[in-house]
């Protein structure tokens, strides 16, 4: 009788064990997910500030181009002039030199 009640225990104590390992087990996994959604979290905070780089650098783009036809037109009007006194250079050659 001593015998059985002595395995009846180590049953008892190796149920108890196993119930242990499981929940365990179960916190580790609850762990792991509520690091994985802080991971998500900070990811999607992540996301949202480079969208907003990403808008910040479209207007800066938009901002350049403007700048880059505005030298475009500086740029013809300096060719304008410098046709203009192109010619008045040859006129004065004319009177100069009479040709």
């Amino acid at each position: 009788m001593k015998r059985l009640a002595g395995r009846a225990d180590i049953e008892d104590a190796l149920d108890r064990l196993d119930r242990l390992m499981q929940e365990e087990s179960l916190m580790a996994l609850a762990q792991g997910l509520m690091a994985t959604h802080d991971v998500d979290g900070k990811v999607e905070a992540v996301d949202n500030r480079v969208q907003r780089v990403d808008s910040v650098v479209q207007g800066i783009d938009d901002k350049v181009q403007q700048v880059d036809g505005k030298v475009q037109q500086v740029d013809n009007k300096v060719q304008e002039v410098g046709d203009s006194v192109r010619d008045i250079h040859d006129k004065i050659e004319v009177v100069i030199h009479g040709m």
